[in-house]
């Protein structure tokens, strides 16, 4: 069975920075699909950035509007970890961000689809401070 790792999260002030990473443990083989949302308590999964690839070298790294500009995520050259690169971080960003995968086409690989991917991680809590 899949697992996901996540790992990165922490406490940083308004407009600091992190980087959050996502390691599959167990079976090694990737899925065409992995991406990130975030959860507050009492609130919505919010799909935050995807990474589609097709194992050819053909990357499509989708992101929500909510962060676009400030979030990017990629995966790293073996195309096994993912990482989501977080700037100018704001109080709303606070919340946990879990990472999750999913073979689907590029086209079903967008931020939205994300929060219903069966394979997810435990979750990483980021916290911005005024």
């Amino acid at each position: 069975q899949v697992q996901l790792v996540e790992s990165g999260g922490g406490s940083v002030q308004t407009g600091g920075s992190l980087t959050l990473s996502c390691a599959p443990a167990g079976v090694t083989y990737s899925r065409s699909c992995m991406g990130w949302f975030r959860q507050t308590p009492g609130n919505d999964r919010e799909g935050v950035a995807a990474v589609w690839s097709n194992g050819r070298g053909v990357h499509y790294e989708p992101i929500a509007d909510s962060v676009k500009g400030r979030f990017r995520a990629y995966k790293d050259s073996a195309g096994k970890t993912l990482y989501l690169q977080m700037h100018s971080l704001k109080p709303e960003d606070s919340a946990m961000y879990y990472c999750a995968a999913a073979d689907t086409g590029r086209d079903n690989c967008q931020p939205r689809h994300i929060p219903d991917f069966t394979y997810r991680g435990q979750g990483t809590q980021v916290t911005v401070s005024s």
